[in-house]
């Protein structure tokens, strides 16, 4: 059975009064207290247990919660099994195969994500409000969206491009949630791991829902105050998220540790390397991807292709390599919704990659060879069509920037 994410595992030197402590990192018996688990109301209480461990678990619903300078990961295989590839190849449990078309598929998958929207909506709502965070509102629409991910993942991603219009805050949390979950896919994570991908990612931000909306949508960069009070969403979020049960431990860790970086120079506790949880690690490449492809109050969004190259440029510095070169696999060199000119002079949008022939996409054709509209949008799929019309081989010939030609991907609909 799942620890439950109220039970979150701190260093004895960030104990405080008021705190609960619920497991010790050995047995009760060796310790001087009589029962298994003890409020700590006193100094001495503390004391007593930072001279006979090095770390405790603390349950948030019966005390008071910690510092997240405090926090301490645990030591699951799941998160320390190897190190780089080796971990990599741990996490693998499950192969999974495209079960169905993307026409059909987006049908279905439409019906989830309007179930996930009005669950978001109602939850950062309730957040807003000061009401607590209610996981039931998500999760028949987390659960709707990974079967649809497992079955074909280009559906969803295709929908999260194409609605990128509306409040950055609200579809960033959706659209992190839904890379998460083809990420584990693609890693072959089992579909239990896939969903705790997917409501951590709805998760991360939720912190943003206490913070000031003029601090959010400032429309220029933020000073270095600004900016140290947008960190504290992590705090904020870690507060909402450890008071609420049912809740796996490691999608408290997602939360507490999706803004390390692989060099330590993340926050807010500047881990490194695998000191920072795989969940974590994994959301972090997926949110900065999405922050670069979307236009945010304070920046022009980047095309998909543009974020994938700076995210190879990062490999080894911000990003763990071997999961950069992972993620890269799971969306493309080319990902859903890159604007491309093919070899043929013909211009069009990613509507699916291909894990094994990365550069050769699934395209709908939105110009013919004289940059001219088609009166129909035709699919085509480069690893069935290798040549032209005049028998040239037919491949990509480079990424567009967005709104070239006066394209905008978001008003393609699959209807």
């Amino acid at each position: 059975m799942e620890k439950l994410a109220q039970e979150i595992r701190i260093s004895v030197r960030g104990l405080e009064r008021g705190m609960y402590v619920s497991r010790l990192d050995r047995p009760w018996l060796d310790t001087p207290f009589p029962l298994e688990g003890v409020g700590l109301k006193t100094e001495e209480d503390i004391e007593k247990l930072q001279r006979i461990c090095s770390y405790v678990y603390i349950d948030t619903q019966r005390g008071v919660g910690p510092d997240l300078r405090f926090l301490e990961f645990s030591d699951d295989p799941l998160v320390r099994s190897a190190k780089g590839q080796e971990e990599l190849d741990a996490l693998r449990k499950t192969n999974w195969e495209v079960t169905t078309d993307l026409e059909s598929e987006v049908k279905q998958a439409k019906e989830a994500h309007r179930s996930l929207q009005a669950g978001i909506a109602e939850v950062m709502g309730d957040l807003k409000e000061g009401r607590h965070l209610d996981l039931q509102k998500l999760k028949d629409g987390v659960e709707a969206m990974v079967d649809s991910i497992v079955r074909n993942p280009s559906a969803f991603t295709w929908l999260m491009e194409i609605k990128r219009r509306d409040d950055y805050h609200y579809q960033h949390a959706l659209s992190c949630s839904i890379w998460a979950a083809a990420f584990g896919r693609h890693l072959g994570l089992e579909q239990q791991d896939l969903r705790n991908l997917a409501l951590g990612g709805l998760l991360c931000d939720v912190g943003k829902t206490q913070m000031p909306i003029e601090l959010l949508a400032k429309p220029t960069a933020l000073t270095d105050s600004e900016a140290g009070l947008v960190r504290q969403h992590v705090e904020h979020s870690l507060r909402i998220v450890g008071k609420t049960k049912g809740l796996p431990v490691n999608i408290i860790e997602m939360v507490a540790s999706h803004h390390e970086r692989h060099n330590g120079s993340g926050y807010p506790l500047g881990l490194k390397g695998l000191e920072i949880p795989i969940y974590g690690r994994i959301m972090g490449l997926v949110d900065s991807y999405d922050a670069m492809t979307c236009a945010r109050p304070y920046a022009a969004s980047r095309s998909p292709h543009k974020a994938v190259a700076e995210l190879y440029e990062r490999r080894g510095s911000l990003f763990q390599p071997e999961l950069v070169e992972q993620f890269i696999q799971t969306c493309g060199i080319y990902p859903t919704g890159t604007l491309v000119e093919l070899s043929s002079g013909e211009v069009g949008v990613v509507t699916a990659v291909h894990s094994l022939k990365r550069l050769r996409p699934t395209i709908m054709l939105l110009l013919d060879e004289n940059k001219k509209p088609l009166a129909e949008f035709n699919m085509i799929d480069l690893t069935v069509s290798e040549v032209d019309k005049q028998g040239e081989p037919l491949t990509v010939k480079s990424g567009l920037p967005s709104g070239a030609y006066g394209i905008d991907t978001h008003d393609l609909f699959l209807d």
